[in-house]
């Protein structure tokens, strides 16, 4: 184990690589079809906003001066409703209010906006009981953004947020980055397609699925390969074919047992090997390395490859996509009953977060290994475990990480 590389410098090593990437090429795409995708080209205001002063609030347009004395009764000379032509806004004088909606432009010669709720009105007159500051519930012209500032920047992922921000400037088409293609291939005799029946010594294959959906949701186009039978010729074919794509994900094949191919034939391809190993548990067996295309061993049994997905795969498929990878965000919550592990190996464990109000507990879920998919259906984290402790008592604080 003092060749493996710790989790946090095995990490480091993926993101250095990440910054090491080209952009990928771009394409414009129609705005209702740009979710998920990133920015290539940033989105620029193309005019103040908001491009008038703005009422933040139902109620009365005024001159703040005019209520130093409480109550103050005003005259009402009219009404400004939202998409009120700004040409025909007319002037508030002293002793004047106006009744205004939220989102219509302030009247010329009004300083604030004094909230419906504190007025009671009588015809042309308005009874206002609440004092207002100058600039009170106005929103000044171009105080969110102004004409030719950066709303959005390139290397954004794009969200309804986003999608919004480019309705509003007029666009209705984004020029965004090319999703790679990020080829999956699943190894091993034991491996089994999903509409056959498994012999008593076979698994179905379920590796590729939860990898393809993985890669979607982390912006990438997946290309599921064949299943490569532990044979050293069809393997090499099989993984000459994903290497051709924007990244390879290989599961299986990559311990030391003598059906363990995945490492001899990429070496045999010329492969620089990253690392071969990180002290996690699980994913322990976990490979990065690059022949020509950039490429990930993950182990084979199903929650070693969702997780070591989540901890290494992430990053480099959200940078080849044109994105900033994500950092990995830990949340805290107190364990609710003690756990006990071997220390050596920073363990990622299948646990449920319970939240009621601001309180958070996460309890380990019972499960028989890493290839234990019932007990992941069952969880909503992972609890990491220091790799320098075998008893986490109850009540204490620990890190989890949300499963994605």
């Amino acid at each position: 184990m003092g060749d493996l590389l710790s989790f946090e410098d095995a990490r480091r090593l993926v993101e250095d690589h990440c910054g090491k990437l080209n952009r990928p090429q771009a394409e414009p795409v129609p705005l209702e079809q740009s979710g998920g995708r990133v920015l290539a080209r940033s989105i620029i205001a193309d005019r103040d906003f908001p491009p008038f002063p703005r009422s933040a609030r139902d109620g009365f347009a005024v001159r703040a001066e005019d209520l130093a004395v409480l109550p103050a009764r005003l005259k009402v000379v009219g009404e400004i409703r939202a998409g009120a032509p700004l040409d025909r806004l007319f002037h508030v004088k002293s002793g004047e209010a106006a009744a205004i909606m939220t989102g219509a432009p302030a009247a010329d010669g009004s300083d604030a906006v004094v909230m419906v709720e504190y007025t009671s009105r009588a015809g042309d007159v308005v009874e206002v009981s609440k004092a207002v500051l100058h600039g009170e519930n106005i929103v000044p012209t171009g105080s969110e953004a102004r004409a030719g500032d950066v709303l959005a920047a390139e290397s954004t992922r794009v969200d309804p947020v986003i999608v919004a921000l480019a309705a509003s400037v007029g666009l209705s088409e984004l020029r965004v980055y090319k999703r790679p293609k990020i080829a999956i291939l699943a190894t091993g005799d034991e491996i089994v397609g999903i509409s056959q029946t498994p012999a008593p010594n076979q698994i179905r294959n379920s590796n590729t699925w939860s990898l393809a959906e993985q890669v979607r949701r982390a912006g990438g186009d997946p290309v599921s390969l064949p299943i490569a039978p532990d044979e050293k010729k069809q393997l090499r074919q099989l993984i000459e074919q994903g290497l051709a794509c924007d990244l390879l994900l290989l599961s299986g094949g990559v311990s030391a047992g003598q059906y363990d191919l995945v490492e001899p034939v990429l070496s045999e391809l010329g492969a620089e090997f990253f690392f071969t190993g990180a002290r996690i548990q699980p994913g322990k067996p976990i490979v990065f390395g690059k022949c020509g295309t950039y490429f990930f061993g993950l182990p084979g049994n199903p929650i070693s490859t969702m997780v070591t997905f989540e901890l290494f795969v992430r990053p480099l498929l959200e940078a080849l996509s044109g994105a900033a990878p994500t950092k990995l965000r830990f949340l805290h919550a107190r364990l609710k009953s003690p756990i006990k592990t071997k220390p050596g190996l920073k363990r990622f464990l299948p646990g449920v977060l319970s939240v009621e109000l601001e309180n958070c507990e996460v309890a380990l879920v019972p499960w028989q290994g890493s290839g234990d998919l019932a007990a992941a259906a069952r969880s909503n984290c992972y609890i990491v475990i220091p790799p320098d402790r075998d008893l986490i008592p109850a009540g204490e604080w620990v890190p989890i990480l949300p499963r994605q």
